[in-house]
């Protein structure tokens, strides 16, 4: 029979760990919050100082978007403002977004804004990843405890795919529970082309604004896709999302 034990350890220690992302995560809840404060306070150059640092680790939402995008067009900085509305449609996809990410980039129509109700559930997985795997973290922590108790109890064999399930679920919600890949044209002209090759065949010739899915990366190409095509575009004419 295994160590009920030293199982019981392991899955302590990977408890502690998880406990230890939270604790990280509520230490950048405290300082957008200051954010916040600040903007709220018309302090903008200090908000989107800490706004931008939490961007660039990743740690965003729908609203920290918004006031970004507000920062960036208050400064005229148009493609940036563009990338942050972009960003937020990713997470909330609503036409407002559409709306004003033309009046910024001068567009009359757009690609790559449909949403299908497949990427519209992820987008919902996405938003509430935290909670799902704070729901799987007390479920795990309720079946160590079973165990734990169950062992001390008795001498059978004590049946652990429950909590190795959950251990499971929670590493994949937590590393791999992701949003679409997609990247927002940002140069003027942008060539798409058929082949990822210089000599491919040009299939269609776009301005900032537009968005992309990427599919794969290869060497300065992006395999995307483009109004329901297979496609490539050159890695310097896209920011990623």
């Amino acid at each position: 029979m295994p160590n009920v034990k030293s199982i019981f350890l392991t899955k302590l220690l990977i408890f502690l760990s998880i406990s230890l992302q939270s604790i990280h995560c509520q230490a950048d809840v405290i300082e957008l919050k200051n954010a916040d404060s600040l903007f709220n306070s018309r302090s903008y150059k200090e908000a989107m100082e800490i706004y931008d640092s939490n961007y660039q680790s990743g740690i965003y939402s729908p609203a920290m978007l918004l006031k970004m995008a507000f920062i960036a067009e208050g400064i005229g900085d148009n493609e940036r403002a563009t990338l942050y509305l972009s960003k937020y449609y990713d997470l909330d996809p609503n036409p407002q977004a559409i709306t004003k990410i033309k009046s910024l980039t001068g567009q009359s129509s757009l690609v790559g804004y449909e949403v299908s109700d497949g990427q519209r559930f992820m987008i919902f997985l996405t938003e509430y990843q935290n909670y799902i795997v704070g729901v799987l973290v007390v479920f795990l922590v309720l079946s160590i405890v079973a165990i734990w108790i169950s062992g001390r109890k008795s001498e059978t064999t004590q049946n652990f795919w429950p909590t190795i399930l959950l251990i499971i679920l929670i590493f994949v919600a937590n590393n791999f529970l992701n949003g679409p890949r997609t990247g927002l044209v940002t140069s003027s002209p942008t060539f798409i082309v058929s082949k990822p090759t210089a000599g491919g065949e040009l299939v269609d010739m776009v301005e900032p604004g537009h968005r992309v899915r990427i599919k794969s990366s290869k060497d300065i190409w992006y395999e995307v896709e483009w109004k329901d095509h297979r496609a490539y575009i050159k890695k310097e004419d896209v920011t990623r999302l």
